[in-house]
């Protein structure tokens, strides 16, 4: 993994952790998210295999190290640090929340603890390898929680901001509870089911609707889902109708989708093609879907696309990695910030869960003091220790069956669209406590 995939920044930190003689002092930051996305009342987790992919896989070439030698940032930094940079391996400890875990404002998504410029230089990678994948996954559940049942397969790599992008937003829609996805190298990838048959141009390259649909069962057999709005919406479905089986169903790109579905679904019960199902797509989102549900629309299952693979309505999710402690000759010292609207904790923490409520607490407490006889479970796992990996990660099916229990447990007051309402996350005594310790030590500094 490309050492130079980061913000120059981090960089130009490490060198100067290393000449300052700071660079072997043991750091602990985490990435948390400091404020949900527009209309968010959660978040699902998603991108730790990649993060971990990229923790284990990273290294400096031999010319990027001579890249960084040439820059005038670097002209003050001695030969040592360069050649430090050839053996640069991650040695330090992940630990983080299981993928498709839900989570809220304020909560640690991972931790990593290593030595000051192992856990300074992945900052940029892990708050976009996550950020991104955590904003798709969110999306779909959403969308998910609309389709009410219905599948949901995700279609949107032609919009996505990258080929690369793509791909992971069909695997993080894939944990966020969508079928699968049309994206073939991410099917490949992390063996997601991924679903597509024809478009408009597979018509109208056919001198008639009726041709292309019979070469298209030719084809496909069982599988065919006919494009049936190229021309006449009910038209198509007719000539659909009219071949019979085998067939999977037809799928709906445009106009009406209520009234068409409603026409369509007629048509093909009058042909006794009763199983056959209605796919629709075209635009969609969490909103329009829910009006189609709300409506009882005679839809089976939905493609969409730019809204998942873009999360066009919160493009951007506002995670942080901040620096909360740092061990010098075996003494910790508790940083926090306290500028306004950006507050941090300081020290590594934990996340116990019970049955209606969140706790963050220190990661030395045991039990919240207010655990009592409630069921409660610890979030923030060891991943990787040492530099090596605990355990094989749970694969992206894993994940996403993991995602749709977490969001089972939310009560429905925090799942709806609108007008959620906040899901209450606590701080413990001790870790309150820290904080006002760590405020006091700034304080009382030297100026």
């Amino acid at each position: 993994m490309h050492g130079l995939l980061t913000d120059l920044y981090e960089l130009t930190m490490a060198a100067g952790y290393f000449e300052a003689g700071k660079s072997r002092e043991i750091a602990t930051f985490e990435l948390s998210i400091r404020k949900l996305p527009q209309s968010r009342n959660f978040v699902i987790v998603a991108g730790l295999a990649q993060a971990v992919e990229y923790l284990l896989g990273l290294r400096f070439t031999g010319k990027e190290i001579d890249y960084l030698r040439r820059l005038p940032q670097f002209t003050r930094v001695s030969a040592a640090f360069f050649e430090g940079l050839c053996e640069f391996r991650f040695s330090g400890d992940l630990w983080a929340v299981p993928e498709g875990t839900a989570l809220f404002a304020g909560e640690p998504v991972l931790t990593v603890r290593a030595p000051l410029m192992e856990a300074q230089i992945p900052e940029t990678y892990l708050l976009s390898m996550v950020g991104f994948q955590t904003l798709i996954a969110t999306k779909a559940a959403r969308i998910i929680e609309m389709a009410g049942g219905r599948g949901v397969v995700e279609f949107g790599t032609r919009r996505a901001h990258s080929p690369e992008a793509g791909v992971l937003a069909g695997r993080a829609a894939y944990i966020g509870g969508c079928l699968g996805t049309s994206n073939t190298l991410a099917g490949f990838r992390y063996g997601i089911p991924i679903y597509g048959t024809a478009a408009h141009s597979w018509v109208l390259s056919f001198p008639d609707e009726m041709q292309s649909h019979r070469e298209l069962q030719k084809l496909l057999g069982p599988a065919t889902i006919y494009l049936i709005d190229t021309y006449d919406t009910l038209d198509g479905a007719r000539r659909a109708a009219s071949l019979g089986k085998p067939m999977w169903g037809v799928r709906l790109d445009s106009g009406d989708l209520v009234e068409l579905s409603r026409a369509v679904r007629s048509i093909l019960d009058e042909a006794g093609l009763p199983e056959a199902k209605i796919m629709a797509s075209g635009d969609l989102n969490e909103y329009k879907i829910g009006q189609l549900v709300s409506a009882n629309a005679p839809i089976d299952a939905f493609g969409v696309g730019t809204e998942l693979a873009t999360s066009a309505d919160a493009p951007n999710l506002g995670a942080v990695y901040k620096l909360v402690e740092l061990e010098v000759n075996g003494t910790k010292r508790y940083t926090a910030k306290f500028s306004e609207d950006k507050i941090t904790m300081p020290g590594a923490k934990q996340i116990f869960r019970y049955p209606d409520h969140d706790v963050i607490a220190c990661a030395s407490e045991c039990l919240p003091e207010d655990a009592g006889e409630a069921p409660v479970e610890a979030l923030l796992r060891p991943v990787i220790l040492d530099g090596k990996l605990v355990e094989p990660l749970p694969d992206a099916r894993s994940a996403r069956a993991h995602a749709a229990e977490s969001v089972k447990k939310l009560p429905e007051a925090y799942r709806r669209l609108k007008d959620a309402e906040p899901y209450p996350v606590y701080y413990s005594l001790q870790l309150q406590a820290l904080l006002e310790q760590a405020r006091r030590s700034v304080e009382g500094a030297p100026a």
